[in-house]
Protein backbone atom coordinates (compact mmCIF):
# COMPACT_ATOMS: atom_id res chain seq x y z
CA UNK A 1 0.00 0.00 0.00
CA UNK A 2 1.39 3.62 -1.03
CA UNK A 3 3.01 5.49 1.84
CA UNK A 4 0.19 8.58 2.30
CA UNK A 5 1.87 9.90 5.62
CA UNK A 6 1.86 13.68 6.00
CA UNK A 7 5.41 15.05 5.26
CA UNK A 8 7.36 15.68 8.44
CA UNK A 9 11.04 15.13 8.13
CA UNK A 10 13.76 17.04 7.35
CA UNK A 11 17.18 15.07 6.62
CA UNK A 12 20.84 15.92 6.17
CA UNK A 13 23.05 14.29 3.42
CA UNK A 14 26.48 13.84 3.70
CA UNK A 15 29.22 11.53 4.28
CA UNK A 16 29.24 12.05 8.39
CA UNK A 17 25.80 13.42 8.23
CA UNK A 18 25.32 11.53 11.71
CA UNK A 19 28.41 13.58 13.44
CA UNK A 20 26.84 17.15 12.12
CA UNK A 21 25.64 19.68 14.77
CA UNK A 22 21.99 19.95 12.53
CA UNK A 23 20.39 16.97 13.92
CA UNK A 24 20.85 18.93 17.76
CA UNK A 25 20.10 22.27 16.51
CA UNK A 26 17.24 21.95 14.28
CA UNK A 27 14.85 18.77 16.57
CA UNK A 28 14.61 21.10 19.75
CA UNK A 29 13.43 24.32 17.64
CA UNK A 30 10.95 21.91 15.88
CA UNK A 31 9.86 20.06 19.09
CA UNK A 32 8.85 23.65 20.56
CA UNK A 33 7.54 25.05 17.55
CA UNK A 34 5.07 21.76 17.68
CA UNK A 35 5.23 21.21 14.22
CA UNK A 36 5.47 17.42 14.88
CA UNK A 37 8.60 17.50 11.89
CA UNK A 38 11.73 15.79 12.83
CA UNK A 39 15.29 16.07 11.74
CA UNK A 40 17.11 13.06 10.91
CA UNK A 41 21.06 12.14 9.39
CA UNK A 42 21.51 10.53 6.56
CA UNK A 43 25.04 9.00 5.73
CA UNK A 44 25.86 8.60 2.59
CA UNK A 45 29.48 7.73 1.24
CA UNK A 46 31.48 9.50 -1.80
CA UNK A 47 30.50 6.65 -3.71
CA UNK A 48 27.31 5.80 -2.61
CA UNK A 49 24.42 5.31 -4.49
CA UNK A 50 22.58 8.80 -4.99
CA UNK A 51 19.78 7.25 -7.59
CA UNK A 52 18.18 5.47 -4.63
CA UNK A 53 19.21 8.91 -2.21
CA UNK A 54 17.03 10.79 -4.84
CA UNK A 55 14.33 8.12 -4.85
CA UNK A 56 14.18 8.23 -1.31
CA UNK A 57 13.56 12.03 -1.18
CA UNK A 58 10.44 11.35 -2.98
CA UNK A 59 8.80 9.61 -0.46
CA UNK A 60 5.94 10.74 0.57
CA UNK A 61 7.04 11.97 4.46
CA UNK A 62 9.72 14.15 3.26
CA UNK A 63 9.63 18.04 3.39
CA UNK A 64 13.36 18.76 2.39
CA UNK A 65 17.16 17.67 2.60
CA UNK A 66 20.27 19.44 3.62
CA UNK A 67 23.56 18.49 1.62
CA UNK A 68 26.97 18.78 2.76
CA UNK A 69 29.96 17.02 1.63
CA UNK A 70 30.78 15.58 -0.49
CA UNK A 71 27.49 16.11 -2.44
CA UNK A 72 26.99 19.31 -2.95
CA UNK A 73 27.34 19.32 -6.61
CA UNK A 74 25.24 16.18 -6.98
CA UNK A 75 22.15 17.96 -5.19
CA UNK A 76 22.82 20.78 -7.90
CA UNK A 77 22.57 18.36 -10.26
CA UNK A 78 19.72 15.99 -8.43
CA UNK A 79 17.24 19.23 -8.75
CA UNK A 80 14.67 19.60 -11.15
CA UNK A 81 14.35 23.56 -10.75
CA UNK A 82 17.53 25.88 -8.78
CA UNK A 83 17.91 29.37 -7.64
CA UNK A 84 20.00 31.11 -9.57
CA UNK A 85 23.24 31.21 -6.85
CA UNK A 86 22.98 27.57 -6.97
CA UNK A 87 23.04 27.57 -11.06
CA UNK A 88 25.91 30.10 -10.67
CA UNK A 89 28.28 27.86 -7.60
CA UNK A 90 26.87 24.59 -8.93
CA UNK A 91 26.86 23.28 -5.41
CA UNK A 92 23.54 23.57 -3.81
CA UNK A 93 22.74 22.21 0.12
CA UNK A 94 18.77 22.44 0.50
CA UNK A 95 16.80 20.62 -1.62
CA UNK A 96 13.33 21.26 -1.22
CA UNK A 97 10.26 19.05 -2.37
CA UNK A 98 7.22 19.39 -4.27
CA UNK A 99 5.78 16.59 -4.89
CA UNK A 100 7.90 14.88 -7.29
CA UNK A 101 10.35 17.26 -7.91
CA UNK A 102 13.09 18.75 -6.03
CA UNK A 103 13.95 22.66 -5.83
CA UNK A 104 17.86 23.60 -5.09
CA UNK A 105 19.05 26.73 -3.13
CA UNK A 106 22.61 27.70 -1.64
CA UNK A 107 22.10 28.28 1.75
CA UNK A 108 25.61 28.94 2.48
CA UNK A 109 25.51 32.09 -0.32
CA UNK A 110 22.70 33.53 1.14
CA UNK A 111 24.03 33.13 4.68
CA UNK A 112 27.40 34.56 3.82
CA UNK A 113 25.49 37.68 1.97
CA UNK A 114 23.37 38.65 5.36
CA UNK A 115 26.63 37.90 7.74
CA UNK A 116 28.92 40.50 4.86
CA UNK A 117 26.04 42.63 4.90
CA UNK A 118 26.53 44.36 1.30
CA UNK A 119 29.03 45.94 2.41
CA UNK A 120 31.49 47.21 -0.11
CA UNK A 121 35.23 45.28 0.31
CA UNK A 122 38.05 46.69 -1.18
CA UNK A 123 40.14 43.45 -1.39
CA UNK A 124 39.07 40.40 -0.48
CA UNK A 125 41.68 37.35 0.01
CA UNK A 126 39.86 33.38 -0.03
CA UNK A 127 41.90 31.17 1.09
CA UNK A 128 40.75 28.12 0.17
CA UNK A 129 38.99 27.42 -2.93
CA UNK A 130 36.24 24.91 -2.51
CA UNK A 131 32.26 25.62 -1.45
CA UNK A 132 32.95 27.76 1.32
CA UNK A 133 35.05 29.78 -1.00
CA UNK A 134 32.46 29.82 -3.79
CA UNK A 135 29.82 31.05 -1.63
CA UNK A 136 31.78 34.42 -0.59
CA UNK A 137 32.78 34.86 -4.02
CA UNK A 138 29.21 35.18 -5.31
CA UNK A 139 28.10 36.62 -2.05
CA UNK A 140 30.57 39.19 -2.96
CA UNK A 141 29.27 40.18 -6.87
CA UNK A 142 28.86 43.65 -7.19
CA UNK A 143 30.44 44.69 -3.93
CA UNK A 144 34.07 43.81 -4.34
CA UNK A 145 37.19 45.68 -5.79
CA UNK A 146 39.64 43.16 -6.18
CA UNK A 147 39.45 39.40 -5.54
CA UNK A 148 43.40 37.47 -4.36
CA UNK A 149 42.62 33.91 -4.17
CA UNK A 150 44.61 30.86 -3.12
CA UNK A 151 44.83 27.38 -2.53
CA UNK A 152 47.05 24.40 -2.06
CA UNK A 153 45.00 22.48 -4.79
CA UNK A 154 46.05 24.21 -7.94
CA UNK A 155 43.14 22.92 -10.40
CA UNK A 156 40.28 24.23 -7.41
CA UNK A 157 42.33 28.20 -7.04
CA UNK A 158 42.51 28.22 -11.13
CA UNK A 159 38.33 26.98 -10.83
CA UNK A 160 37.44 29.60 -8.60
CA UNK A 161 39.48 32.49 -10.48
CA UNK A 162 37.86 31.97 -13.46
CA UNK A 163 34.09 32.03 -11.92
CA UNK A 164 35.42 35.10 -10.26
CA UNK A 165 36.23 36.76 -13.87
CA UNK A 166 33.08 35.23 -15.43
CA UNK A 167 31.30 37.09 -12.40
CA UNK A 168 33.23 40.05 -14.01
CA UNK A 169 35.75 40.64 -11.06
CA UNK A 170 39.22 42.17 -10.87
CA UNK A 171 40.70 38.49 -9.56
CA UNK A 172 44.53 37.00 -9.37
CA UNK A 173 45.48 33.40 -7.84
CA UNK A 174 48.56 33.58 -5.37
CA UNK A 175 50.59 30.94 -3.93
CA UNK A 176 49.78 29.72 -0.78
CA UNK A 177 52.57 31.29 0.75
CA UNK A 178 52.57 34.63 -0.75
CA UNK A 179 49.06 34.53 0.20
CA UNK A 180 49.68 34.88 3.71
CA UNK A 181 51.45 37.82 3.21
CA UNK A 182 48.51 39.89 1.47
CA UNK A 183 46.83 39.38 4.23
CA UNK A 184 47.78 42.91 5.69
CA UNK A 185 46.43 44.62 2.71
CA UNK A 186 42.60 42.79 2.65
CA UNK A 187 39.47 44.32 3.74
CA UNK A 188 38.05 40.76 3.96
CA UNK A 189 39.39 37.80 4.83
CA UNK A 190 38.07 34.49 4.64
CA UNK A 191 39.39 31.53 6.13
CA UNK A 192 37.90 28.71 3.76
CA UNK A 193 40.01 25.90 4.98
CA UNK A 194 39.74 22.81 7.63
CA UNK A 195 42.47 24.86 9.15
CA UNK A 196 41.49 25.84 13.21
CA UNK A 197 39.44 22.15 13.81
CA UNK A 198 42.29 21.25 15.84
CA UNK A 199 43.62 23.06 18.79
CA UNK A 200 47.14 23.17 17.57
CA UNK A 201 46.24 25.21 14.13
CA UNK A 202 47.68 28.46 13.89
CA UNK A 203 46.08 31.39 12.58
CA UNK A 204 45.48 30.65 8.70
CA UNK A 205 47.29 34.05 7.14
CA UNK A 206 50.03 33.33 10.31
CA UNK A 207 51.41 35.42 12.59
CA UNK A 208 51.32 38.72 10.54
CA UNK A 209 49.70 41.93 10.46
CA UNK A 210 46.31 42.96 9.48
CA UNK A 211 44.63 46.26 7.71
CA UNK A 212 43.21 48.31 10.18
CA UNK A 213 39.55 47.77 8.44
CA UNK A 214 39.76 44.16 8.29
CA UNK A 215 36.99 41.62 8.49
CA UNK A 216 37.43 37.89 8.86
CA UNK A 217 35.31 35.32 8.12
CA UNK A 218 36.55 31.50 9.38
CA UNK A 219 33.64 29.19 8.16
CA UNK A 220 35.20 26.31 10.79
CA UNK A 221 33.33 25.94 13.56
CA UNK A 222 34.29 23.63 16.79
CA UNK A 223 33.77 23.73 20.77
CA UNK A 224 37.47 26.30 20.99
CA UNK A 225 37.57 29.39 19.47
CA UNK A 226 39.98 28.73 16.61
CA UNK A 227 43.83 30.41 16.25
CA UNK A 228 42.11 32.70 13.31
CA UNK A 229 39.32 34.30 14.92
CA UNK A 230 41.16 34.24 18.54
CA UNK A 231 44.15 36.46 16.29
CA UNK A 232 41.83 38.22 14.34
CA UNK A 233 40.10 39.69 17.68
CA UNK A 234 42.99 40.77 19.53
CA UNK A 235 44.02 43.10 16.05
CA UNK A 236 40.47 44.11 17.04
CA UNK A 237 39.15 42.87 13.32
CA UNK A 238 35.42 42.43 13.24
CA UNK A 239 34.80 38.73 12.97
CA UNK A 240 32.23 36.12 11.51
CA UNK A 241 33.23 32.80 12.63
CA UNK A 242 31.65 29.09 11.91
CA UNK A 243 28.88 28.90 14.31
CA UNK A 244 27.64 32.36 12.69
CA UNK A 245 27.46 30.91 9.54
CA UNK A 246 25.84 28.26 10.89
CA UNK A 247 23.07 29.72 12.29
CA UNK A 248 23.26 31.80 8.96
CA UNK A 249 22.19 29.13 6.74
CA UNK A 250 19.78 27.77 9.43
CA UNK A 251 17.90 31.28 9.22
CA UNK A 252 18.23 31.21 5.91
CA UNK A 253 15.67 28.34 5.76
CA UNK A 254 12.91 29.21 7.89
CA UNK A 255 11.17 31.09 5.38
CA UNK A 256 11.93 28.57 2.70
CA UNK A 257 10.08 26.29 4.99
CA UNK A 258 7.44 28.45 5.35
CA UNK A 259 7.91 27.98 9.04
CA UNK A 260 7.13 30.74 11.88
CA UNK A 261 9.33 33.80 12.59
CA UNK A 262 9.83 32.67 15.79
CA UNK A 263 11.89 29.91 14.51
CA UNK A 264 15.13 32.40 13.78
CA UNK A 265 14.92 33.42 17.58
CA UNK A 266 14.21 29.60 18.67
CA UNK A 267 17.62 28.49 16.49
CA UNK A 268 19.63 30.93 18.15
CA UNK A 269 18.67 29.07 21.73
CA UNK A 270 19.16 26.09 20.34
CA UNK A 271 22.73 27.11 18.71
CA UNK A 272 23.97 28.33 22.32
CA UNK A 273 22.98 24.48 23.99
CA UNK A 274 24.87 23.24 21.16
CA UNK A 275 27.94 25.11 21.25
CA UNK A 276 28.42 24.69 24.80
CA UNK A 277 28.57 21.18 24.28
CA UNK A 278 30.31 21.25 21.38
Amino acid sequence: MQNTAHPSRLVLIGSAASQAMSPGLWNPVLGRLGTGWTYEAWDVPPDGDLVSVRDRLLEPGIIAANVTMPHKHWAADAADNATEEVLLSGACNLLLRSGSTLFGHNTDIMAARSLLGGEFQRNALLMGAGGAARAVLIALKGKVGTVTISDRDPRAMEELLGLAKELGMAARSVDWDEARGLASEASLLVNATPLGKSVSDGPVWGDGPLAPDAVVYDFVYAGHVTATIARARRLGARCIDGWDHLYGQAVAMVPLLGMDEQAGELLGESLVRVRSGA
